[in-house]
């Protein structure tokens, strides 16, 4: 098994962040939540069920395109037995995010009904979006709205302070920084936050980050990783055999013929993260600490 460092990452602003999200909340009627679909419980906050207490919760599986379908079907049964509402959707091409408001009104169906007994049918919805870095809030928000209102950018960190944003069928919602936890008490989260770019590369060791990722990999989707690389390693092989053998099949080596596992370890993750390896998702419901 490779070995990496400790990760630890968590900007100053990402504790503005969260006293942001409990200022908030009483604005608010429900909190959607954004998680990347290729790792559903890593990059699922554990703070934000005690920071939106009580709010009811939609949570949306981002970047279903690069994850694995089947998994994600999983994933969104998992949520709803667990009293979320839940829908996968893929920003970039829009896939799915139409279902945004029919699944917010079904959520909020009591509510709805209340105020329209109380004569305040036309009251709009108020929600709060939240999710850790880079998992594509500002792209859903963008979606949503038809327009660029939100900047959006494939590193983590953009967002820095909240905005109210007007939707269509009347729902206003509070887009908020992304926001990572204070301490990574399983490093196993780590690595997976960091194999998707949540956590900034220039924090971790790349070469040591690549070869836990194709030891996982060459575990999950072993015929994904041959076809890509044309790899010819017996299962549970190193991952800095696996590194090495990227690295010679895609012809990067130094003087001596040497491995450039740099080079190969920057290909592997670019690779992984652009979905050219395939539709990967790295974690399963029935995992211990998914729950």
């Amino acid at each position: 098994m490779s070995e990496i460092q400790t990760i630890q990452w968590f900007p100053g602003h990402m504790t503005k962040t969260r006293r942001m999200i409990t200022a908030n909340l009483n604005l608010v009627d429900a909190v959607v939540e954004l998680v990347d679909a290729r790792i559903p419980a890593s990059s699922r906050n554990p703070e934000m069920d005690s920071l939106t207490a009580g709010k009811p919760r939609l949570v949306v599986m981002n970047k279903c395109d690069m994850a694995d379908e089947q998994a994600t079907q999983q994933w969104l049964n998992h949520f709803r037995s667990q009293g979320f509402a839940a829908i996968a959707v893929d920003c970039k091409s829009g896939k799915n995010v139409k279902q945004f408001f029919p699944a917010l009104r079904t959520l909020l169906a009591e509510l709805i009904e209340k105020r329209r007994a109380k004569g305040m049918g036309g009251r709009p919805l108020h929600v709060m979006i939240v999710g850790i870095p880079n998992v594509g809030k500002s792209s859903f928000i963008n979606r949503l709205a038809g327009a660029k209102i939100a900047k959006a950018e494939d590193r983590p960190g953009v967002t820095r302070t909240k905005q109210w944003v007007k939707l269509a069928e009347g729902v206003e919602l509070l887009d908020t920084p992304g926001v990572l936890w204070p301490k990574f008490d399983d490093q196993e989260v780590a690595r997976r936050l960091a194999f998707t770019g949540a956590i900034k590369d220039d924090v971790v060791d790349i070469e040591a980050l690549a070869m836990l990722l194709l030891e996982r990999l060459y575990a999950l989707y072993p015929d994904l990783l041959r076809a890509r690389y044309k790899l010819t390693a017996e299962p549970d092989t190193d991952g800095f055999d696996l590194l090495e053998e990227v690295g010679r099949r895609r012809g990067m080596l130094l003087s001596g013929g040497v491995v450039h596992t740099e080079r190969a370890a920057i290909t592997v993750l670019d690779e992984y993260r652009s979905a050219k390896l395939g539709r990967i998702t790295l974690e399963r419901p029935e995992e211990q600490g998914a729950e």
